[in-house]
């Protein structure tokens, strides 16, 4: 089930939401524990085994781990653990990936069933192992509730897209949490505007996007090529932006604080700060599971370089089975070593606004460029297309193709490209005193939901980029 859908919209989630607020506090847990097995079983029943063979594993591993007092038996539990759990996520997201490659490397022709990935499987196995670690360094005590673990696990405002929840971020709020009638209108609020986000921009930009990546990329041309990867950037950001949002504002409601996941990346002036401000709970979960246990910044510079590389390698294999993901994180791993090293990922006393200008238009053609390989379907197709933005080999005549591009989308670009600055950041929290002001926002607010619930009940076209990942 998507959050941008009128089921979830008008039937699911103020059904949720009444159960909720009005059962006893000592069965909310329960309540939103049914909702969230609902609602991942609405569209992957036949999945919903191994999410719960994998709350089972971690329960039972982490309270191993715990157990034992002697340091070898409790890093054993935790390896057998984190393999099993990650023994579920290799199988399903990088099977036909590993047997498609075995056949090419050995000239074979091995033949299995396709592996289907369950949604969300990359996202709960992160959480899982983020617990299971925490267990370990003792931040948390092993959870003897499974009923409680499971809710971490499965909660379904951030289930099948994260943003990544940390256990000892929200193991409190698990315990014992509180919901007033402000968290449930700012949280409402944030929801809105998530859905807008995401409903509005990301899927009016899409269909153009979609359109200008199925062409051959040597009969596209200069201009339609930038103009791709530019509204691709864009829908990208709303999409995955947006739906953050609507994760975040729900588990408001709900009493939880979810951290922020975006915060405007595209003002960056490095790869290394886009990587601060880009999916930051993905961001951090690497540099706190994989960057610091391999040895962080306390190694000597030739290793942290490499450390580097790792993290960023996996970070893009997470994103998916391709070789292109693995280039595109070993893009992002040699501009953030480069930056290290010439001292560009920290600001400068004393730079001036044009220098400022220029880094910043060095991030977002880095950040273009990385995006066309992230984008394509293959290595070659990536190729062929950075050759278009940069001139080589043009076509003759551009392609007889209606891309779609008509004046909804102008604006949406436009209003996208706008809003990917912090201009109103802040609007949610305008002071009470501030009636006026507040009250306008409001209007504004009820407005987008009107024309986003309207632009889904008459649209069809609704995708969402990272249920692929």
């Amino acid at each position: 089930m998507l959050f941008s859908s009128m089921t979830f919209v008008f039937v699911f989630m103020p059904l949720v939401m009444s159960i909720y607020l009005l059962a006893k506090k000592e069965i909310r847990n329960y309540v939103l524990l049914a909702a969230s097995i609902i609602f991942y079983a609405w569209g992957e029943p036949r999945y919903l085994a191994i999410m719960i063979m994998t709350i089972f594993v971690t329960y039972a591993g982490a309270r191993l781990v715990g157990h034992y007092t002697e340091p070898g038996k409790r890093k054993a539990a935790l390896a057998v653990t984190i393999l099993i759990d990650l023994g579920f996520l290799i199988y399903f997201k990088y099977f036909n990936f590993i047997v498609d490659n075995i056949n090419a490397a050995l000239q074979l022709n091995l033949d299995f069933i396709d592996v289907i990935m369950p949604i969300g499987i990359s996202f709960y196995t992160f959480q899982a192992i983020s617990y299971l670690i925490d267990v370990y360094r003792r931040e948390v005590e092993p959870q003897e509730d499974i009923n409680k673990l499971a809710l971490f696990i499965v909660l379904f405002p951030q289930l099948v897209a994260g943003p990544i929840v940390k256990y000892h971020d929200v193991c409190e709020q698990i315990d014992d949490r509180k919901i007033t009638f402000s968290d449930v209108a700012v949280g409402l609020k944030r929801f809105i505007i998530g859905l807008a986000k995401k409903v509005l921009i990301a899927n009016t930009l899409a269909v153009v996007v979609d359109r200008i990546f199925a062409q051959q990329p040597e009969t596209l041309g200069f201009g339609y090529a930038w103009l791709g990867i530019v509204a691709y950037a864009v829908q990208l950001y709303f999409d995955f932006s947006g739906y953050s949002d609507m994760a975040i504002g729900l588990g408001r409601m709900f009493g939880f604080r979810f951290l922020e996941n975006f915060n405007y990346p595209y003002i960056s002036k490095s790869i290394s700060e886009f990587w601060q401000r880009w999916h930051i709970s993905l961001a951090t979960w690497f540099k706190q599971y994989l960057y610091i246990p391999l040895g962080g910044n306390r190694v000597g510079p030739v290793r942290v370089y490499v450390n580097l590389f790792v993290v960023f390698l996996v970070t893009g294999v997470w994103h998916g089975a391709s070789w292109t993901f693995a280039l595109w994180g070993v893009w992002n791993a040699i501009f953030i070593c480069w930056e290290k090293f010439a001292g560009w990922h920290k600001a400068k006393p004393g730079e001036t606004k044009l220098i400022g200008a220029a880094k910043h238009v060095y991030a977002m053609l880095v950040f273009l460029l990385g995006l066309v390989i992230f984008r394509s379907d293959n290595v070659a197709y990536a190729w062929g297309y950075l050759k278009q933005m940069f001139m080589v080999d043009l076509p003759t005549e551009l392609p007889d193709v209606d891309f779609g591009i008509n004046n909804k989308f102008i604006l949406m670009l436009v209003i996208g490209l706008i809003c990917s600055a912090p201009l109103f950041k802040n609007m949610l929290y305008v002071k009470y005193e501030r009636k006026v002001l507040r009250s306008i926002i409001n209007i504004w607010i009820s407005l987008l939901f009107f024309w986003a619930t309207i632009s889904l009940a008459s649209s069809t076209y609704n995708p969402f980029i990272y249920f692929r990942f």
